[in-house]
Parts: structure tokens; C-alpha cells; sequence
């Protein structure tokens, strides 16, 4: 498990997230918050919940620039990047969608200029070689919205990045079994990653809500001894007790198992919240002193070197057999495989 974010380097990710979503370049977005783009695609590469927003941000730029220049997508342009099956289609610009993705080739519209050979089936199911229309989606474009729906799990708005119309996937889906195949791939990724990602976040280490606590509390408006009195009155219950503790009682007419039931479901809720009280001490203990255990706590007890660990008996108070033979833990092999030849219990 990668070491989780210090607060410092959170706040760093949010910024260089609000920049990305805004223009679509990483390394612009490294570069304004002051780190390097290496920093940065570190980060990606051990963080999965950071390389999901990444994704996300850049798809959600992608879609943006589409949805306010058109529904057709770039054209022009070379870029230099990983090249995948469309090499030879045409041109494309750099600010393609699959470039920030890094899925982008030498030359992969994501629009037909009209007259390039593709394959297509006829009305009798059969396959043909035609020149394609203009203005078409290419493969290009099918792989830009696989990758956007791979990270936002939106059909919408994958469909955006890509410089489309939703329903122009949707057909395709009916019309090709692989482009289903891969677009039910997709959208289960993205969920996937979605969950990972909100996960993540809500654990106590990602800084992902604690901003507040960071900064002074505002003050206290003008308050009557009454109000400020009622006010502790009405509060003392959640801030103080909690809310399961005035219903412990056994209600009139409650059968007993739904009350054992009851208080089960109320212990499992101040145990959550005990642990997820630890866990946020111990993030704060991390934050301040880069160790995760307390100074009160005990340290975990030293364990034997393995080389005097030797000799090991079939029950308490028996003798050892096997003598000068290092123990590891467990049945050794053999011995497992005798007492199951001569059908004994192991």
C-alpha cells in the first residue's frame, strides 16, 4: 500500500485537479501549482485514486472543449505519442483527447474526411469494403470514449470528450458485438475505479475533508445567556451521548429479538465510530511525527530469530522430536502425508 498524502500534498493534488478540469494539460497544471510534471505522474503511478481523478478531470476538459467548439471533432495536427492499431487514418490535433489519456498516434482523427476504405455489413449480413462517408466516427473516436468512459463511468459525458452524440455510440453498441464487449468493459471499469476512488477518500488519511480544521474558527455571534444556554441543551445529546444512547431502552411492546437486534445494530455503530475516531488520531499522529503509533502505545513484541526456533512436539508435555530441525509453523509435508496414508486425522 503506497504511503497516503500528507495534508500539504493534498491540497497540491486539488489544485492541479481544478487546473487540469479546466485546460486539459497536465503538464500546464504541474507547472502552475509549482511541481514537475515527473512529480506529479509519480504520484499518478502509485495512487490509484489519484490516477482516477486524473482521468476524470482530463475527461471532463475533453468534453468541454467539444461541447463549446461543436460536435465535430479535431482535425489537423500531428502529435507524437504511443501509437495503437488506427496509425495510418489520417491526422490529428494535439489537443485530442487521446492525447492526454496517452493512447494518442501520429495520425488517428477522430472524424472521417471521406473516402477511406472501412469495412461494413450490408443489409444481407455480409461483409463489404466501402469508402466511408464524411464526417464519420473512426476507430480513433471509439477509443477516446472507452477511455473517458473507463474513468467517469458517463455515457454522456465520455460521448462529449470523444466530439459526439450519446445516441452514436448507443448505435454502434447494437450495430458491433465487439464495441458492445468493450464498452460493458468500460462502464464496469469505471464504476470500479469510481468505487476505489470514493473509498479512498473517505478513509481518514486522504485530507480529502479535514480542510477546516486548518484554518481559526470564525467567532461566535452575539449570544443571550438563554440562547447560548438552550443552545447546549439541544446539542449536548449528539455532541455528548450520541443519538443511539435515549433509545436503549426496551420499547412497550417490542419483541426481544427485535431489540437484541436493535442494540447489535447501535454497538456496531459506536464501534465504528470509536475506529474511525483511532483512525483519524492516528492520521494526525502521522501528520505531525511521520509514525503511526502512539507515545503511550507499546511497542509490538520482539520475535525470535528463526535459527533458535528448533525442535517441536506432537502435544503439550511430550518431548520434542525432530531435534536441531528449524521450526517454521505447521505440519511439515511428510509427516501430513503418513498420517494421511494410514488414515489419521491431520
Amino acid at each position: 500500500m503506497p504511503r497516503p498524502f500528507t495534508f500539504a500534498q493534498a491540497r497540491e493534488n486539488e489544485r492541479f485537479l481544478a487546473i487540469l478540469r479546466q485546460t486539459g494539460n497536465a503538464r500546464f497544471a504541474a507547472r502552475e501549482i509549482g511541481r514537475r510534471n515527473s512529480t506529479m505522474q509519480t504520484r499518478r503511478a502509485t495512487h490509484a485514486a489519484f490516477a482516477q481523478d486524473w482521468d476524470a478531470a482530463a475527461a471532463a476538459a475533453n468534453a468541454a472543449f467539444h461541447l463549446a467548439g461543436g460536435k465535430r471533432g479535431p482535425e489537423g495536427g500531428t502529435v507524437t505519442r504511443n501509437c495503437p492499431r488506427e496509425k495510418k487514418m489520417g491526422t490529428v490535433t494535439s489537443n485530442c483527447p487521446l492525447k492526454k489519456m496517452g493512447t494518442v498516434t501520429s495520425n488517428c482523427p477522430l472524424r472521417t474526411r471521406g473516402g477511406e476504405p472501412v469495412v461494413v455489413r450490408s443489409q444481407n449480413g455480409r461483409l463489404q469494403l466501402r469508402f466511408a462517408h464524411r464526417n464519420k466516427l473512426t476507430k480513433a473516436a471509439e477509443q477516446a470514449f472507452l477511455a473517458a468512459l473507463s474513468a467517469t463511468a458517463n455515457v454522456r459525458l465520455s460521448a462529449a470528450a470523444a466530439g459526439a452524440s450519446p445516441a452514436a455510440f448507443y448505435r454502434r453498441r447494437r450495430r458491433d458485438p465487439a464495441f458492445a464487449r468493450e464498452f460493458r468493459l468500460a462502464l464496469k471499469m469505471g464504476w470500479e475505479r469510481l468505487e476505489c476512488a470514493a473509498l479512498a477518500a473517505g478513509m481518514p488519511e486522504s485530507h480529502a475533508d479535514d480542510g477546516w480544521r486548518q484554518y481559526d474558527p470564525p467567532p461566535i455571534p452575539p449570544l443571550t445567556a438563554d440562547q447560548a444556554l438552550q443552545l447546549l441543551w439541544l446539542h449536548e445529546k449528539s455532541v455528548q451521548q450520541g443519538w443511539d444512547l435515549p433509545h436503549r431502552r426496551r420499547r412497550r411492546g417490542e419483541p426481544w429479538e427485535t431489540y437484541t437486534e436493535r442494540l447489535r445494530a447501535m454497538w456496531t455503530v459506536e464501534q465504528n465510530r470509536v475506529a474511525e475516531d483511532e483512525a483519524v488520531a492516528r492520521a494526525l499522529r502521522y501528520e505531525e511525527t511521520g509514525s503511526w503509533r502512539h507515545p503511550d502505545e507499546a511497542p509490538p513484541p520482539p520475535l525470535p530469530p528463526l535459527h533458535l526456533v528448533t525442535g517441536w512436539s506432537r502435544a503439550s508435555g511430550k518431548p520434542p522430536y525432530h531435534e536441531g530441525v528449524a521450526l517454521f509453523g505447521g505440519w511439515r509435508i511428510p509427516d501430513m502425508k503418513r498420517k494421511i496414508a494410514r488414515g489419521q486425522s491431520i
